[in-house]
């Protein structure tokens, strides 16, 4: 079975993306491209997704805000037909979750809504900081099990909570980011795991970013395509 695998197209520049699409292609691999908020937000952002033909397309815009105006926003979006995949925050509860889904059936049904738990970013210290009291993989494993409950079609979780949340949501899709190639450093990201762990603990998917885009990207897709061998 060929790997699921979501380019994140973190940039606002259209040479870049189109030059990040153009070395991508293999038929090897699934390949999905990820457009968060840097790249939709830029001025010719929208246009570009909403005209981007036979690719997979993530919104990653992680909504989150009360149902209403999560909702209003997904039905903002109807006119961006090619749209595969969204992201939501699992924080914002079981109600907005819900809305989000049932909007998203109706303004195109081709639109998984993946539920966003806790950040790679984040590090124990860091989501106490916040107010938690409780474990990341605590707080993951409950957000995942409201998302189903919502009826959403996947989860965003680090590669080791895959594990957990296999076990919880089955059937759902499981896609990790903070995903870096064997060598390669961290940046800003605090819970990593390479591409073959991370399938490995049960992710049907991945988001890599900065270990394709930078520097040399066809030797870096081989280099991704080798390590999952």
């Amino acid at each position: 079975m060929k790997k699921k695998i979501f380019i994140a197209c973190d940039t606002k520049n259209i040479s870049t993306i189109k030059k990040i699409i153009s070395n991508t292609k293999t038929n090897k691999l699934i390949i999905g491209y990820k457009f968060g908020l840097e790249f939709f937000y830029s001025k010719p952002g929208r246009s570009f997704i909403n005209n981007l033909k036979n690719k997979i397309v993530w919104l990653d815009l992680k909504l989150k805000d009360i149902p209403n105006t999560v909702s209003s926003a997904i039905y903002a979006l109807k006119d961006i037909k090619n749209a595969r995949y969204l992201t939501i925050h699992a924080s914002g509860g079981l109600e907005m979750m819900r809305a989000a889904k049932q909007a998203a059936n109706k303004t195109n049904k081709k639109l998984k809504v993946l539920g966003v738990t806790v950040l790679t970013s984040f590090t124990e210290s860091a989501i106490k900081q916040t107010g938690h009291t409780r474990k990341i993989n605590s707080i993951v494993i409950q957000q995942a099990k409201l998302a189903k409950q919502a009826g959403l079609d996947g989860i965003i979780c680090s590669g080791y909570e895959a594990k957990l949340i296999k076990k919880v949501c089955k059937g759902m899709e499981i896609i990790t980011p903070g995903i870096r190639l064997a060598g390669d450093t961290n940046q800003d990201q605090k819970r990593v795991m390479t591409p073959k762990d991370a399938f490995n603990n049960g992710a049907t998917g991945i988001v890599i970013g900065r270990s394709i885009t930078q520097g040399n990207i066809k030797h870096n897709l081989q280099k991704l395509i080798s390590s999952l061998n």
